[in-house]
């Protein structure tokens, strides 16, 4: 995943396989930092059922969003 996994923001998922009733692919979710799933290859997402689980990085693409759109989405 691009960026820093530690930073509260959002993420793109560009495979869903395996969690087809937790993700959709092509849709935005926020991430929760968490530094020990990162350096295991994981990110913590919200996910469909509104709740943080954690996820294989290569799932997603890391976004850089102004602040602005940031503070709007996290609302």
């Amino acid at each position: 995943m691009n960026g820093n996994a530690g930073d509260t923001g959002f993420v793109l998922c560009v495979d869903c396989r395996g969690y087809e009733a937790s993700l959709i692919v092509r849709r935005l979710y926020r991430t929760i930092p968490d530094a020990d799933a990162a350096t295991n290859g994981l990110v913590r997402v919200v996910d469909e059922s509104g709740e943080d689980y954690l996820y294989p990085q290569a799932m997603f693409v890391a976004l850089s969003l102004p602040a602005g759109v940031i503070e709007r989405l996290a609302s």
